[in-house]
Order: C-alpha cells, then structure tokens, then sequence
C-alpha cells in the first residue's frame, strides 16, 4: 500500500471515534469530535492530490477513497439525527443519493458507457455537507444554530441536484455518446 492509501485508511479510522465520542457527547467530546470530523475530512483532498501528484493512483485507492468518504458523512449525520438536531428524512435523502450514485458507479451497464466524474455540483456538495456537520457537532453557541441548519437543508439540496445532474450526465451502455 502507499501513502495516499495509507491516508484514507487513516481517515477510515476516524469514524469509529466519531461514533464513540459523539454516543452521550460533552462538549469537550464535541469539540474533539468536530475536530477530527474536519481534519479527517480534510485528508481527503490530501490524499487525492498525492495520488496524482506522486502517480499513485490504485485500484484499491478508486474504490476505498469514496466509500470512505460516505462513511466519515454518514456516521455523524445518522448521530445528529439520534442527537435529535437533523430530522430523519433530510438524513435519509443524503444516504439515498449516495447510495443511488455509489450503485450506477458500480452497475457492468454503466462501465462500458460513460460514467461522468466529479462535476462542480458534487464538489459544492461535499463542502457544504462538512461544514454544516462540523458546524453541527461544534458546541457552538446558539446563535449559531440557524446558520448550522441553513447549511444542512443547503447540504440536502445540493446534494439532490448534484446526484440528478449526475445521473443526466451517465451515458448508458448501448447509447451514442
């Protein structure tokens, strides 16, 4: 394995502590949490760009960087909603598209079509999912509880469009490109 691989795993490894800090939170666990949440978070660009930067981009780096990537979102929002600071549903749409794209990705139709990249709108969705979850575990005061839900419901739309956009873009199997 090499070192971008050695760094998503890394990440990987947050999420467990997330969960176990976030169970019966204090605000000194929040804090902890929401720290590791943005530095994990931030291993993700990181690990990208080293990938290409040192030409070692794997397989197994392809597959674990996204599934990691919806583990480290979906473990603390799934605790925000036992939390009870996010609604179920606003949950539930954000694991719905991920899981739909994470299925078309995968799909032996999709391979030998066109499946699109990264757009612009799946990279603002992913900024705004962490901020409005680092924001969210934060202990913030609570005049930043507004700002803290806009974000969310922002994280949610975004995330919606994003994944329609996307799936408009794959061309399937079969079809002219």
């Amino acid at each position: 394995m090499n070192l971008p691989t050695w760094i998503t795993i890394s990440r990987l490894l947050g999420v467990p502590l997330l969960l176990l800090l976030l169970q019966a939170p204090t605000a000194t666990q929040r804090w902890w949490s929401a720290g590791i949440f943005v530095v994990a978070a931030g291993t993700d660009w990181l690990d990208g760009y080293l990938a290409r930067r040192l030409d070692q981009v794997t397989e197994l780096g392809k597959f674990l960087d996204p599934l990691v990537d919806k583990l480290l979102v979906m473990a603390p929002l799934l605790l925000l909603v036992e939390l009870g600071q996010v609604p179920a549903w606003g949950v539930f749409l954000i694991i719905a598209r991920e899981i739909t794209i994470a299925g078309w990705r995968v799909n032996p139709a999709m391979q030998a079509g066109t499946v699109p990249g990264a757009n612009l709108w799946g990279k603002a969705k992913t900024v705004v999912q962490i901020l409005a979850i680092a924001l969210l575990i934060a202990p913030l005061p609570p005049a930043w509880t507004l700002p803290a839900q806009i974000l969310f419901w922002l994280a949610v739309a975004l995330t919606l469009v994003s994944g329609g956009i996307y799936l408009l873009g794959a061309k399937p199997y079969g079809h002219a490109a």
